[in-house]
């Protein structure tokens, strides 16, 4: 079975609750883009257009959309305001789905070697909680998790890490602040391949305004990592503050410019209406959204669903 698969079912009342602010927004704007309008027609798709950058779905994916629903509307030569919500759900799950291609499900590693998440991210975006509740829904899955404070920049940061471990029931390998992060890399997996740990996750530093000494540290990780499990880490997770909209993509952009991203955590989507993010973020990375942020619980980080997502954002 599929290291993830253990997540199971979605909740899908906590997926529409989390998605409310962004939903309502949402359907406000696209009522009153076709307010007295019988026919999708250049007009609409102009309102259209601003409905979508105004929801932070970003220009650049806006546009795509845009451009979608225009070829369905010259192919099918009527198509009623009525039915725009539908077609945008559809346009919008299809743009999503194109990422899919690059998701692949790794399985349990087996043989004593430990599936291994190295974790990024600003700090503030929600990083050491996710990684904290990953840990947590792993460990009731029954796999055997390591986290690793690879954050030495903060004290505060291995601090978290260590709270999260206790409250979870779960190792952390750290050092003194200050220390090299690729040895604590090194040391966790260590740890946790002699221990026949399932899953490693490493909290990395979370500062941005010296992209090349980030850049430097990050590579550095993944090289001592290396040596201890040849084909570490098995996957780089950008953590992004859902609620920072257009500042998350910014982010996004600025992580990988300096090293790999194989997949995206979305946090904090139940506090705002800038649920858009997750679409254009997505779509211009080409890097798949594995986990959304819907509350404050440990259960509400949700293995992403483009489906469900979509579906319970135009829900009426």
């Amino acid at each position: 079975m599929g290291i993830f698969g253990f997540f199971g079912k979605k909740d899908k009342e906590t997926l529409d609750k989390g998605l409310e602010k962004t939903k309502t927004s949402v359907l406000d704007k696209l009522t009153r883009a076709v307010a007295g309008k019988s026919k999708v027609d250049d007009d609409v798709l102009d309102d259209l257009e601003e409905v979508l950058i105004t929801s932070d779905v970003g220009v650049d994916t806006t546009l795509k959309i845009i451009e979608r629903i225009e070829a369905r509307v010259a192919r099918d030569k009527y198509v009623s305001t009525s039915e725009l919500n539908d077609i945008l759900r559809d346009e919008i799950a299809t743009l999503l789905a194109e990422n899919e291609k690059n998701e692949t499900e790794q399985p349990s590693q087996g043989n004593n070697v430990p599936y291994v998440i190295l974790v990024v991210g600003v700090n503030g975006v929600g990083k050491t909680t996710t990684i904290g509740k990953l840990a947590w829904q792993f460990k009731q899955a029954g796999k055997k998790v390591y986290l690793g404070a690879a954050d030495t920049f903060r004290a505060a940061a291995v601090e978290q890490l260590c709270i999260w471990g206790e409250r979870v029931g779960v190792p952390v390998i750290k050092q003194q602040m200050g220390s090299d992060p690729a040895s604590v890399a090194f040391d966790t997996l260590s740890s946790a391949k002699a221990n026949g740990a399932d899953v490693v996750l490493i909290d990395t530093a979370g500062r941005l305004h010296n992209k090349v000494g980030l850049m430097n540290e990050l590579k550095k990780i993944k090289e001592v990592m290396k040596k201890v499990i040849p084909g570490a880490p098995d996957e780089v997770m950008l953590v992004l503050d859902g609620s920072t909209g257009q500042n998350a993509f910014e982010q996004a952009k600025q992580f990988a410019a300096v090293t790999q991203i194989t997949s995206l955590a979305i946090t904090k989507l139940d506090g705002t209406a800038k649920g858009g993010v997750v679409i254009g973020i997505s779509d211009q990375l080409q890097v798949p959204v594995k986990y959304i942020g819907l509350g404050e619980g440990m259960e509400d980080l949700q293995v992403f669903d483009r489906r469900e997502f979509v579906d319970s954002l135009f829900k009426k």
